[in-house]
């Protein structure tokens, strides 16, 4: 058993009281803290990750009591990877925050922040379903505090719609797991995929009851058409670096997904075959074109960025609802991806917002400060998330493309695949041409005028600069190493599709000595 696992979950917890205990007015000190801790968390899901690159499968048992009577965290190539895009994607929001000094417009970000990452990391390490519901609460909790940082009426209204819908969520989930726990007596996910396997076929409601609604719970986390009311104006709303971090939260509902549609319920299981298939693949292709014909329609930017993330998110779903080796493979290669883009065009997003000092975005005014450099980073996001070549975004299509060749639903996959990214590819470029090549336009026409061109915006901070150039930096470095990450995303389907190291992990190893002999007796 190894520590370094709880760590991943520990060292925000402690972080943020102690962020608000000793250093609750001293704003720098608040930074330096955080900035560690985030760095600590790279360096140690960095060497989880490299520890279970092999397949290895780390196991820490709170209490050191065993499974399933213990609480347990696991760290398997999905999990560790996960947690490792986190942290990374939490670094350069971070840096933001600082750049923009939006830490500083209301009390306690970094202290929310770092709950947020505890509830992050949390929801991918742990292996019982009742400690994936603790965790999506908390993060409930924390990503309400963080969404209406700074306040406002509009923001707080938007927090109130996604406080309700996840409220909602949340009720759902203690339904399911009042059902499974009824059916099975446990909740330990590597449990539970033995127990349904023992499950009668002429008595399986109450499971399939479950698994239906655990795929709705799970399906509102995603934002999935129709339960993504909540995310455009959640997200739009949001602070800059707020909304960059949530581009990972729509992921922990597709992990759960993944990890619970392959180890629980997987595709062979008699008792619920058909219930997440048939009607996840509609669901996600309407998700994509949705999300894309909102870029197309968006006059804001944060809520075209918004709108892109429920795109992308039909994206991965696609490729989940398969439920085939390469489809996961391919749906984990564009879950980096999305979350990388996503988050840089969130705090580009906000980067126009400052430099114009309004969030009028997509109308022809002024050039923004720093518009040169914004207009190109702008440019690199907009063509990894359409989808274009050469980068990450094309590659995850083309792998997607590719899971559905096969399949008897070919044709409906390849033409909302390539009929949204045509949709997205008009919806960016209106966007672009708006905010950076009309805006000159005008900038002449008033010079030419006699106006006077005084009371332009400053334009944003380096180190605001730095951060959206780093994410960028990683979605260049996926493109370049696509080979190498979709071999890994391929060993870790492989790992998914053939759980059982996974759960002689999680069950046969021992614990305390009352734990051990209680599992002997149960088998």
């Amino acid at each position: 058993m190894t520590h370094w696992l709880i760590l991943l979950v520990v060292l925000p917890a402690f972080l943020a009281p102690f962020i608000v205990l000793a250093a609750r007015y001293h704003i720098v000190i608040q930074r330096v803290i955080s900035v560690a801790g985030v760095v600590a968390l790279i360096a140690i899901a960095a060497g989880l990750a490299a520890q279970a690159s092999d397949g290895t499968v780390t196991l820490y048992q709170l209490g050191d009591w065993a499974a399933p009577f213990g609480i347990v965290l696991v760290g398997d190539r999905l999990s560790t990877l996960m947690a490792l895009l986190t942290a990374v994607l939490a670094l350069f929001v971070l840096l933001y925050a600082i750049g923009s000094k939006w830490d500083a417009r209301g009390w306690h970000f970094h202290a929310l922040f770092q709950f947020q990452l505890m509830g992050i990391m949390g929801a991918f390490l742990t292996g019982d379903l009742f400690n994936l519901f603790v965790f999506f609460e908390v993060l409930l909790i924390a990503s309400y505090g963080l969404m209406i940082h700074a306040g406002g009426t509009v923001r707080l209204r938007a927090g109130v719609q996604y406080v309700l819908f996840n409220l909602l969520g949340s009720t759902l989930f203690l339904f399911a797991l009042g059902a499974i726990y009824a059916e099975t007596g446990t909740l330990n996910m590597a449990d539970l995929a033995q127990r349904v396997q023992l499950i009668d076929a002429s008595d399986t409601v109450g499971i399939r009851i479950a698994a239906v609604l655990l795929l709705m719970v799970f399906a509102i986390k995603a934002a999935v058409v129709p339960l993504h009311f909540w995310l455009p104006s959640s997200y739009a709303e949001a602070p800059g670096p707020v909304a960059a971090l949530f581009a990972i939260m729509t992921k922990v509902g597709a992990y759960a997904i993944i990890r619970v549609y392959t180890l629980i319920f997987s595709p062979e299981l008699e008792v619920t075959a058909g219930l997440h298939g048939w009607w996840l693949l509609p669901a996600a292709l309407v998700s994509l074109a949705i999300g894309m014909v909102g870029v197309l329609a968006a006059r804001k930017l944060d809520r075209l960025v918004a709108f892109s993330v429920i795109g992308s998110m039909g994206m991965v779903m696609v490729a989940i609802s398969l439920f085939t080796p390469t489809a996961t493979a391919a749906a984990l290669y564009y879950i980096v991806h999305s979350t990388l883009a996503a988050g840089a065009l969130f705090l580009i997003s906000d980067l126009v917002r400052t430099g114009r000092r309004n969030n009028l975005h997509l109308t022809a005014q002024a050039p923004m400060g720093g518009a040169a450099l914004t207009a190109g980073l702008f440019f690199v996001a907009a063509i990894a998330m359409a989808g274009l070549p050469p980068l990450s975004g094309f590659v995850g299509k083309l792998l997607v493309l590719d899971a559905g060749f096969d399949t008897p639903y070919m044709a409906w996959v390849w033409a909302v695949v390539l009929g949204s990214s045509l949709v997205s590819v008009v919806g960016f470029a209106r966007a672009g041409s708006v905010l950076f090549w009309k805006a000159e336009g005008l900038a002449k026409e008033v010079s030419d005028d006699g106006e006077e061109e005084a009371g332009r915006p400053e334009a944003p901070s380096v180190l605001s600069y730095v951060a959206v150039g780093g994410l960028i930096a990683l979605l260049v470095a996926h493109t370049v190493f696509a080979g190498p990450v979709t071999r890994y995303t391929s060993e870790i389907a492989g790992q998914l599709y053939a759980p059982d190291g996974y759960i002689s992990t999680v069950l046969d190893t021992p614990g305390k000595l009352s734990g051990d002999k209680a599992v002997k007796e149960e088998h």
